[in-house]
This record gives structure tokens, C-alpha cells and sequence, in this order.
């Protein structure tokens, strides 16, 4: 039982990533950091140079834009820091990074655990990404194929889903 308790606060505190998103969040965070905040440092430098900034909408806008890029810099950081990266060791249960096929109330339906980041990555725009947080990850997490799971959707139905094929992203 407590390997199972380990093993869901580490589900629940890191942000589940294949290698190929990760190393997508790196290059974005490197751009960022350097031509964009460079870019950004630029525009700010020129909008001053036209005098009074009370009233000078494009240094109100390089500042925004800068905030922004702050933001997401920081938000990168934090993501690439508290990742793990998916390696699925077994297609015999669904695990966080599992792409799995399912029968999802009568309705075939492909899906990948992990982080929205992933997305971006996949070759397939109609296959969905699901936390293994949310109630559809945490009723399929450690199911096998063939099981039949069910789990509360937020308007209080039951839906139910059967695991039909599990494999690697």
C-alpha cells in the first residue's frame, strides 16, 4: 500500500513530459532568455528615448510584452525543473506517458497521461492529453487491457471505459 501512496504523490507533483516536449521547452525557454528578452529590452529603450513615458503607449506595451515573457520564462523553468520525462516500462498497465486506445462510453477515443505539453509533440491532432490527475487518469492509471473502469465526470455521470490497447508515445 505505500508503494502505491509513493507513487501517486509522485504522479501528483511532477509534470509528465516525453523527450521530445521537454527538449521543446528548453529551446523555448533559451529563446526567450536571450533574442526575445533582447528584443524586448530594445523596444523599451526606444520607446524611452521619445520622452515622456506617462503617455507613450509603446513603452506601456514593450512593458506588458515584457512581463508576459517573464511570466512564461518562469513558468518554463518551474515545468522543465519539476518534469519527468515518460518512459513507459510497460504497455501491460497504463502509466503516466501511456498512449492508450479505449472504448470511452461506447465511443473509441486515443489518449495519452501526461502533461499538455506533450500535445504539440504528437503526429496525431485528434489524439487527446489527460493528467493522470484528472479523474480520467487517475480511474485508467495502473489498468490493464481489456479492464473496465469508471470514473465520475464533473456533471456527476458515471462514465465507464474500457482499456483496449495500451502503448508507448
Amino acid at each position: 500500500m505505500k508503494e502505491n501512496t509513493e507513487m501517486k504523490e509522485d504522479i501528483e507533483k511532477k509534470i509528465w513530459l516525453s523527450q521530445e516536449a521537454y527538449n521543446k521547452l528548453e529551446d523555448e525557454l533559451k529563446f526567450l532568455s536571450t533574442a526575445k528578452r533582447d528584443e524586448i529590452k530594445q523596444k523599451i529603450a526606444q520607446a524611452r528615448s521619445e520622452g515622456d513615458l506617462k503617455e507613450n503607449g509603446g513603452y506601456h506595451a514593450a512593458r506588458e510584452e515584457q512581463g508576459k515573457n517573464e511570466g512564461r520564462i518562469r513558468e518554463i523553468e518551474y515545468k522543465l525543473a519539476n518534469s519527468k520525462i515518460t518512459l513507459v516500462s510497460s504497455t501491460e498497465t497504463v502509466q503516466a506517458g501511456s498512449l492508450i486506445t479505449a472504448k470511452i462510453d461506447s465511443q473509441n477515443s486515443k489518449f495519452v497521461l501526461g502533461s499538455r505539453e506533450i500535445k504539440s509533440t504528437l503526429n496525431d491532432s485528434t489524439i487527446d492529453v489527460y493528467s493522470p490527475t484528472s479523474p480520467i487518469g487517475q480511474a485508467v492509471i495502473n489498468a490493464k487491457k481489456g479492464q473496465i473502469v469508471k470514473y465520475t465526470a464533473p456533471s456527476g455521470k458515471q462514465i465507464k471505459i474500457e482499456i483496449l490497447k495500451i502503448s508507448a508515445i
